[in-house]
C-alpha cells in the first residue's frame, strides 16, 4: 500500500511538472509563418510578426505598376514587417522603413526568343547586369548609385536553377534602397519563381538576420 501511495504521488507530480511544460509550449507564439504556392511546389517563411498584404490591395498595386485592367491570374503574394497594417504601395516605395516582401510563380515567355538563363534572371526585375544598367541609364531612368552586394547562383536540384542578387539603388533625393531577390527558373525555362524584399539600407541593416532567415528560406521542391 505504501508503495502504491508513492506511485500516486510520484505520478501526480510528474503530471505537474508536464502540465506546466506544455502549458507554457503552448503558449509560446511560432517563430515563423510558412507561405505556400503548393500547386508549383514552392515556399517560404516569413517572422510570425509580419502582415500579409490584403490580396485585394495588392492586386491594386500590381495593376498600377503594370498598367493592367485586370488582376494577374498567376500566385502573387506580399508581406511587410511591422505591427502596423501593411501597405500595398510600399511594394516599389523608396523610403519604405520595414522590410517588404512580394513573391510570385509566373509563365516565361519572350518576345525576342532569349532564354531563361541565370543572366536573365539577374535582369528579371531591376537591372543588374552591367548591359541592362546601361540600357536603363540610356533610357532616362531614375535609378542611379548601383552597389552591388551579393551575386549567387543557385542549384536546389530537380533543374531548377537560378541566382540570388542582393544590390543598393539611390532614388533621386530619398537615398539608398537595398533589394534582395532570388529568381529560379524551371527546368524548361517556362516559369519563373522569383522574390524580392527590400527596404531602406539602414532598415535592410538591422533587420539583416531576418531577412537573411526569409530569403533563404525560398525554395522549390520537385514535384
Amino acid at each position: 500500500m505504501a508503495f502504491k501511495a508513492h506511485r500516486v504521488r510520484t505520478g501526480l507530480a510528474l503530471g505537474g511538472v508536464l502540465l506546466a511544460a506544455f502549458t507554457v509550449t503552448s503558449c509560446v507564439s511560432p517563430s515563423f509563418t510558412y507561405v505556400a504556392d503548393s500547386g508549383n511546389n514552392t515556399y517560404f517563411k516569413v517572422p510570425y510578426g509580419w502582415q500579409q498584404v490584403a490580396p485585394s490591395d495588392l492586386c491594386t498595386e500590381l495593376k498600377l505598376i503594370s498598367g493592367a485592367t485586370s488582376c494577374p491570374t498567376t500566385w502573387t503574394i506580399a508581406y511587410e514587417g511591422g505591427q502596423t497594417k501593411p501597405i500595398a504601395r510600399d511594394f516599389l516605395s523608396a523610403v519604405v522603413t520595414r522590410p517588404f516582401v512580394f513573391a510570385e510563380v509566373t509563365p516565361y515567355s519572350s518576345q525576342t526568343g532569349t532564354p531563361l538563363t541565370d543572366e536573365t534572371l539577374r535582369d528579371f526585375f531591376l537591372p543588374v547586369t552591367a548591359a541592362a544598367r546601361a540600357q536603363y541609364a540610356a533610357s532616362g531612368t531614375q535609378l542611379t548609385g548601383f552597389k552591388q552586394i551579393r551575386d549567387a547562383t543557385l542549384k536546389p536540384g530537380g533543374g531548377v536553377h537560378g541566382v540570388r542578387e542582393t544590390f543598393d539603388y539611390s532614388f533621386p533625393g530619398q537615398g539608398n534602397d537595398t533589394f534582395d531577390e532570388v529568381a529560379m527558373a524551371n527546368s524548361a525555362g517556362t516559369l519563373v519563381y522569383f522574390m524580392v524584399l527590400h527596404c531602406t539600407e539602414r532598415c535592410y541593416s538591422q533587420d539583416k538576420l531576418a531577412i537573411d532567415a526569409v530569403m533563404s528560406s525560398f525554395i522549390v521542391r520537385s514535384p
